[in-house]
Order: C-alpha cells, then structure tokens, then sequence
C-alpha cells in the first residue's frame, strides 16, 4: 500500500467536498472581550469573537486567574501523574467534593476531560454490566456514542427528544437484562432541551439507568447554575450526570457525579482515568473559585438570556434563517459548507467578526450552519453591530432568507443524525 497518497487523496477528497478544517490563530483578550486578535498571514489584526464556549468569561476573571497563579507558584504546573500514583492533590479531592455537593450527588470523579469522562465511563459501564442494552439519542454527542461503539454494546438509537419512540424500543426488551438510558440536557448544535422529566418516568418503569450529559447546561441554568436537571428539581432522579469544567466554569477537564458505589466503581474499572494523567492542581483550584463564582452569577445568566432574545429579535428582523429556543445557543442556518466558509471569511475579513463555520461530521451534510453562543460580555451595540454585518454578508452572497424563523417544535425542522453508531 502506498501510504503517503492514501492520506493525500483523503485530504484531497474531503478538500474537494468543502470539509477541510482550518484553525484560525485567535488570542482572546481578558481586558476587552469579546474583542480579540488574530494572527493572520504573519500580521495581527482585532476581531470579535461570537463562538465562544467560556460562557460566562470565568477563565478572564480575575479572581480565578489570581488562583491559578498562586497554585502554580506553590506547586508548579505539573499534577505528577495519574490520580493512582502521584496525581491527586488536595485541589482535587476538593474539587470532586464541590462538584458532588453542586449536583447533589454522594460523590464525583474528575476526567481530564468532558468527551473522555463520556468516553471512558460508558464503554466501562457497558463492558461490565453484562448484556446491558443502550438506548440511545440520535443526537448525542460523539464522545457519548465513541464509548457505546468501543463497548459494542447493543445499541437502540431513539428519534431526537421523542420520549415515545423510546418507550416503543424499550417495550421489546427483556426485563432482566441491564439497560442504560444515554441523553442530553441541552443539545450543543440545536440548543433544544431533552424530555428529561418523561425519560426519567419510562427508566423508572423500565428499570434502565439514566446518564445525563449537562455540559451546555451547568453554571447557566437552574438554581445557582447546577443545571436543567437541578432546575427542573430532577437531579435525585438521574443516576449518573456528566459535566464540563472547560464551558461555564472556563477551565478544563470534565467529570461525572452519582453515588458514591458508582463513583468507586467507574475510578476503579474505567482506563481513561486509572491511565491519565491527572490535569493541574492549579486547574482544580481555579475550577473551584469559578464554581463558587457561578453560584452567585444571577445577573450573568440573566444578561446572557437577554443577550441571546436580542440576537433572535435582530435576525427575524432581517429574515436570516434560525433554528428558534429557549437557550443561550442559537442556530444559523447557511445549508451548503462552501458558502459557510464564505460566509464565515467575509464576516471576518470585512467586519473583524469571527464565527467558525460547523459542518460535517459536526452536524449532518445540507444542514451547514453558525453556532452563536453569546456572553455577559457582548453589549447591546454589539448585537446590533453582529446583526448588521449578518445581514449584509447574506445580500452579498445572494443567501437563502427566511420568512419565518425555524420552529423548534416542528418535527421535520430537527436536524437528523449525522453521527454513526
């Protein structure tokens, strides 16, 4: 096999298909977020960034930097291994306490990072529970469905938030074998919530484990930011809850929160964490100041939810079409990745404003689209300023209006799954 022209004619066929990647080099400024600057052809030049996931600007706070800071300084940048051998520092062990306490759960676990938490404790759960049966979101994430995959457990994919098509597929299973429900709260591409309460019931009837991923949710929903779960005063009734420090919080890693005989278990089975590397203590640390932060960060959600109406009011104003919630996340649909990418240069190159285009395998082909995810930083001039440019982006490129805003609840306006299983 000539390997060299394999991987040039993979990277020459997905170039040729629109769906080659490339990184812009954005540094984001803590003084003057949203503003940034961006190194581009060995020059820098301002941009403002619209596709953030530090959703309250926490990894900019100035108490949060102070801590990373002082926690470097006392124990340098390294944690020293896995948790098993040298990893684990009091940072740590508090950190998992706190975000028990944030869940209302007996225990935590912390992984380096959100997909591999997803990752490595559902392949864990589905290669010990014996003959367990997984029911699936078609739209959960990819690390979600990498850990199904990796187990080769069998696997029952459920129409997106449809609690009914659920129940059907669960109705043909044996009552003695394990099963495992597997959802979002919050969808990251749509920024549509789950059914939570009704999957909760049919788990219940059924005798399946729930496994919750909230990481679009936590800090920006629910009281003091514990979650769409906590919210909706489910988090009792949620087995396992998956999260994110490296969103809401603004550092990084992730981690998973349930009893106490299911944290021991998953520390004790699961590779991705007894063969990591912890992350920095001082990541631990800093994560606990912006927990803290967020808990009183009433006004940050509520600017963010005001921010967000904004940017929807703006585009049906100038009939560009979107996908319309009740979320932070907002949807713009452009349909084609050529035109994406333009689209996404031209706003860039002639407004300073930086949006990444999302397509394959991010969602499915057909469905190309900015994912605009808003902070307590943007002002209300800067929305107006964003919309603008939207608008005028979309008459030079001649791209496809809307006279109405796309409905969440319509079935057929849902996205269809474009990830494998």
């Amino acid at each position: 096999m000539n390997y060299s022209k394999y991987f040039s004619d993979e990277l020459i066929s997905l170039k040729s298909q629109g769906l080659y990647r490339k990184f812009r080099e954005i540094n984001r400024n803590q003084v003057n977020f949203p503003k940034a600057t961006e190194r581009f052809e060995g020059k820098e030049r301002a941009v403002e960034v619209w596709c953030s996931n530090d959703y309250l600007n926490l990894s900019q706070h100035p108490v949060v930097i102070l801590k990373s800071l002082k926690v470097i300084k006392e124990l340098g940048t390294g944690s020293g291994g896995t948790r098993n051998i040298s990893g684990t520092s009091t940072y740590h062990a508090d950190l998992e306490r706190s975000l028990a306490e944030f869940h209302n759960k007996e225990s935590s676990l912390l992984f380096p990072s959100a997909y591999t938490a997803n990752q490595s404790t559902l392949w864990t759960l589905c290669k010990k529970l014996e003959g367990c049966e997984v029911y699936s979101d078609e739209l959960n994430h990819a690390s979600m469905i990498q850990g199904i995959k990796n187990a080769n457990a069998k696997t029952h994919v459920f129409k997106h938030n449809d609690a009914e098509h659920l129940e059907e597929l669960l109705k043909t299973s044996d009552a003695n074998t394990p099963k495992l429900i597997v959802f979002e709260s919050l969808y990251s591409m749509e920024g549509l919530r789950s059914p939570i309460r009704k999957i909760i019931e049919i788990a219940k009837k059924y005798n399946a484990l729930t496994y919750l991923d909230e990481v679009h949710s936590v800090g920006l929903y629910g009281p003091e930011g514990r979650g769409i779960a906590a919210e909706q005063n489910l988090s009792d009734d949620i087995d396992i809850i998956n999260g994110t420090l490296s969103k809401a919080f603004g550092q990084m890693g992730g981690y998973i929160a349930a009893d106490k005989d299911i944290i021991d278990f998953v520390r004790s089975f699961a590779p991705g964490f007894i063969f990591t590397s912890s992350a920095n203590p001082s990541i631990a640390a800093a994560s606990l100041e912006a927990i803290k932060l967020t808990k009183g960060s009433d006004l940050l959600r509520s600017n963010i939810k005001k921010n967000s109406d904004l940017i929807r009011k703006g585009l049906t104003e100038v009939n560009i079409p979107f996908l319309d919630n009740d979320s932070h996340i907002v949807p713009i649909h452009l349909y084609d990745p050529d035109l994406c990418r333009k689209a996404s240069n031209m706003l860039i190159d002639d407004f300073g404003i930086y949006i990444q285009p999302v397509f394959f395998p991010t969602v499915p082909k057909g469905d190309e689209r900015f994912r605009v995810t808003i902070t307590p930083k943007h002002k209300a001039q800067d929305i107006k300023n964003f919309v603008k440019a939207l608008d005028s982006v979309w008459t030079a490129l001649d791209l496809k209006r809307s006279e109405k805003v796309l409905d969440a609840d319509k079935e057929n306006q849902v996205s269809k799954v474009s990830k494998i299983y």
